[in-house]
């Protein structure tokens, strides 16, 4: 996203407490080293700068981890995310726009998941993100903070320059993780799961290149620079794979047998996500440009070959 708005001649400040991320990783703009959470250090920023809006991409993202520690999640991506909102309406800022995650919609009630879909979220990440959604909601209508909440699906791929990719430590990510078997520095993916009630058993998820991705919140903020409502939109292709779709072609893509480890179900996890990203594409424009799923996980097998010591456990 960095990259994006370098490209476009934005003046971008980047806060991060680098718990999940790398000082590499923000080239050539100025890296501000704090947390959303630090009052002082927030209104020191607003105070030094103008700022047009802000993006959100602060939050704790790991299912699992939130069902064994939801205090994290719920301190992290609620409560933090409120002093951060707090602090943007004390300095006059008032356009937001929110990383949201399918998530927020649980266990499908129909496909493909559309807007209006109802909100059951099952896990506390997903409650975490849609308590947020709920607080903006109240934000606009009481304070006129003006925010636009991006739905993820499953992001995925990596940069098409080659110079960013996932970068997890430890990495949860499907699609890395598959592509790291095929390099060969793990034994074999674990699968969770393969009697869920789809075609060959293993999960369908719909994945969205991280470049589209990104085109996405740039549509959104030229969206509320020049005036538009608060508004919700799901990212996703309209397209779903199974985990054992991804893993065959992941072996296509790189040439290589792909050992699978089959586990029991995770908790947590529905059977089939696929979005419906017909208003995102209607409202803002967008169109996806690296849709296909061989080409995601091409670019992703692209960065695990020119960078696989990024990835290593001794880094």
């Amino acid at each position: 996203m960095v990259k994006l708005l370098q490209k476009t001649d934005c003046h971008v400040v980047v806060l991060d407490d680098l718990s999940n991320g790398f000082r590499d990783a923000v080239p050539e703009v100025e890296l501000v080293v704090g947390s959303i959470a630090d009052v002082g250090l927030l209104k020191s920023l607003f105070a030094r700068y103008q700022f047009d809006a802000v993006i959100h991409f602060a939050s704790f993202i790991q299912v699992g981890e939130s069902i064994s520690h939801p205090q994290k999640y719920y301190e992290n991506n609620v409560v933090s995310t409120l002093t951060l909102l707090n602090a943007m309406r004390e300095a006059g800022v008032c356009r937001f726009i929110f990383s949201s995650t399918a998530a927020v919609y649980g266990n499908p009630v129909y496909l493909p998941i559309d807007e209006n879909h109802p909100k059951s979220p099952i896990n506390p990440y997903g409650k975490s993100k849609w308590m947020v959604e709920q607080v903006l909601d109240d934000y606009d209508h009481a304070y006129g903070l003006k925010s636009v909440c991006l739905r993820y699906f499953n992001a995925a791929g990596a940069d098409v320059d080659g110079a960013l990719g996932e970068r997890h430590e430890p990495e949860t990510h499907l699609i890395p993780l598959v592509l790291q078997t095929a390099a060969g520095r793990r034994g074999a993916i674990c699968v969770f799961g393969n009697d869920y009630d789809t075609p060959d058993g293993t999960c369908i998820r719909d994945y969205i290149h991280v470049t589209d991705l990104c085109e996405a919140h740039w549509l959104a903020l030229n969206y509320l620079m020049v005036g538009g409502e608060s508004d919700r939109f799901n990212l996703g292709n309209g397209h779903g794979f199974s985990v054992n779709e991804v893993i065959e072609t992941a072996g296509r893509v790189t040439g290589q047998r792909i050992a699978v480890d089959y586990q029991p179900r995770r908790e947590g996890d529905p059977a089939r996500l696929i979005a419906d990203s017909s208003k995102v594409r209607e409202k803002l424009g967008w169109q996806p440009k690296r849709a296909d799923l061989e080409t995601i996980i091409g670019d992703a097998w692209a960065w695990e070959r020119k960078y696989p010591w990024l990835n290593n456990d001794e880094n």
